[in-house]
């Protein structure tokens, strides 16, 4: 007789803890639907580091073609700023 019953505990504690993984606090389904949202999370992290790195190179050229056109408007025209002094030095071959 004793067979039976523990057989009947062993079921009840594995339908408990079936319960509880399905219908408890973090089951599965929630467990699905935040790895879903997790994936489209990621994707748009993607997409922002991808637009940054656009906006980052667009800047570096932006300053690099700025301080190359005032290195040649020095060089080429002589231009100087306010407050500046210009001191050229002639290079002699030898």
């Amino acid at each position: 007789m004793r067979w039976p019953l523990s057989t009947a505990l062993l079921a009840a504690l594995l339908l408990l803890v079936q319960a509880d993984l399905w219908l408890g606090k973090g089951n599965l389904r929630y467990v699905w639907q935040l790895e879903r949202q997790l994936a489209g999370q990621r994707a748009t992290n993607e997409d922002a580091r991808a637009l940054n790195s656009r906006i980052e190179a667009e800047v570096g050229d932006l300053v690099e073609g700025l301080e190359i056109v005032e290195e040649r408007a020095r060089s080429d025209l002589g231009m100087v700023k306010a407050n500046e002094i210009l001191v050229q030095v002639a290079a002699t071959k030898r």
